[in-house]
């Protein structure tokens, strides 16, 4: 019985558990979250610091939609200090981040590309 009761709470907390997770973030970037859904590419992009800012160019896929994508980073990335500078555009610091999209939804691939601006 109390076996049967500890398999239960360990079911029951597994989701809560994952739910709790901080999501992931762009490969190269500690500031540029990773949307729940998509997984980092294997080529392992292009990440330069250079004295005018940092050059960062990473992708990542998943079985998303581009509207998705969309919504999450025009939610998530106003709250970390980005700005909107049009649909794919986010501006922070002398910075500038644009996402690209290839594929389809439901299998897309979407490219960050880091900038100075």
């Amino acid at each position: 019985m109390m076996r049967r009761l500890i398999l239960a709470l360990a079911v029951i907390a597994l989701p809560l558990a994952a739910s709790a997770e901080k999501p992931g973030w762009v490969p190269g970037t500690e500031d540029v979250p990773l949307m729940p859904g998509l997984a980092p590419t294997d080529d392992a992009g292009l990440v330069f610091d250079k004295p005018q800012g940092r050059i960062v160019e990473a992708s990542a896929h998943g079985p998303v939609s581009r509207h998705a994508v969309l919504a999450f980073y025009q939610q998530s990335l106003p709250q970390l200090g980005w700005r909107a500078a049009g649909e794919r555009q986010f501006l922070r610091d002398g910075e500038r981040l644009s996402l690209g999209f290839d594929g389809q939804d439901g299998n897309l691939l979407v490219d960050f590309t880091l900038v100075p601006h």
